[in-house]
């Protein structure tokens, strides 16, 4: 790590760095643009949908979206970065003058360790406010039309039972971990089971208690419509209940997930999602290092030597085995068939090990 601290270690890390950052910033760009486009169809029937608005929600959706995509980043961005040292004859310059793999390598290595420390106690808490503020610009923009707009499915739903009957609630969109929901359908039944009534509502929010309705339409099979300003339905659900319900791990940034795995385990509810995301964020920095190993073992090649297209597919696939390892590791984790330290470090293991190996064997040691 000693080529850290002088001028050539400084330029690999930086000319790795911009090419790392250059990819992050072109992709970004193209996801922004292809959800602004399909913001734009969903609120083209929205007078109240300025171009402003729908900009901006799709600005804040679009950083969640691209922090699964960093792997990527990091294993195009080095392997664009060692192609074009080796285009320009500058790798077999650093050789020439005695420096090996390992050395113009770990300035990369250091900077993807880095970028992930960044990425995780950083950017991840930075996505998860972002997407939490995109979804109430989403309730502002079609908070007039339930069931609309941006949602999972059919939406999100709830059954709760009380001393008053059941109550089954849909929700097109949750807030806060679930503690406001937007757009809502409310189906009422009395204690015998037979339906009450259907209730529409604009918003609610968990209380102490209750859930607090706001902007309420009541139908019935006797009377008419009858609208309301606020509707207040009791609840034994508790916070961690409706989070569990309505909450994804990934919506939740990395500093709060320790007290979100207490609270679950506290309530009784499963947690391994959450300890999965966990240990998915702290082996970040070890993971991004890892596609830096694998794209230099497939990119150190003289350029002239030919065979860069096969590189270049090469790394590609090897990325993508690595990505389909890492969600059949995610899903045995989620169905605690595995357990979530294992499921969370093996990418960053085996992705580490391929590299490593691969470089050892083109370098003879």
């Amino acid at each position: 790590m000693s080529m850290l601290t002088n001028t050539l270690g400084r330029y690999f890390a930086g000319r790795f760095v911009v090419a790392a950052l250059g990819v992050f910033a072109s992709i970004f760009l193209l996801l922004v643009l292809v959800d602004y486009i399909e913001m734009v169809r969903k609120t083209s029937g929205l007078a109240s949908a300025s171009a402003v608005m729908v900009a901006e929600t799709s600005l804040f959706r679009v950083p969640q979206l691209l922090e699964k995509l960093t792997p990527f980043c990091m294993l195009i961005g080095a392997m664009m970065c060692y192609l074009a040292l080796s285009r320009r004859l500058e790798l077999v310059v650093a050789r020439a003058a005695g420096v090996s793999a390992w050395q113009f390598i770990s300035p990369a290595l250091g900077s993807a360790l880095l970028i992930g420390v960044i990425a995780t106690v950083a950017y991840n808490p930075m996505s998860a406010n972002l997407r939490e503020l995109s979804k109430r610009m989403e309730a502002e923009l079609f908070g007039s039309a339930p069931g609309g707009g941006i949602q999972d499915a059919s939406g999100f739903w709830l059954n709760q039972v009380t001393s008053d009957g059941q109550t089954i609630i849909n929700a097109a969109r949750s807030e806060q971990q679930g503690v406001r929901l937007t757009g809502l359908t409310l189906f009422r039944f009395d204690t015998e089971q037979h339906f009450k009534e259907r209730v529409e509502a604009r918003e609610a929010t968990l209380e102490s208690g209750h859930w607090l309705f706001k902007g309420v339409r009541r139908f019935s099979l006797d009377a008419p419509p009858v609208d309301q300003a606020s509707l207040e339905i009791p609840t034994t659900l508790t916070e961690a209940q409706v989070r569990n319900s309505f909450s994804t791990p990934e919506t939740v940034s990395f500093w709060q997930l320790p007290s979100y795995i207490r609270s679950s385990e506290s309530s009784g509810f499963a947690t391994a999602g959450y300890r999965l995301q966990y240990h998915k964020l702290l082996a970040q920095p070890f993971l991004l290092a890892a596609m830096v190993m694998l794209a230099a073992s497939v990119s150190l090649r003289f350029f002239r030597m030919g065979g860069v297209q096969k590189m270049v597919l090469s790394g590609v696939g090897a990325g993508f085995l690595l990505y389909v390892l890492s969600k059949v590791t995610e899903d045995l984790s989620k169905a605690e068939l595995m357990h979530p330290i294992a499921a969370a470090w093996l990418p960053a293991v085996v992705g580490g090990l391929t590299g490593f190996l691969a470089l050892l064997y083109q370098e003879d040691g």
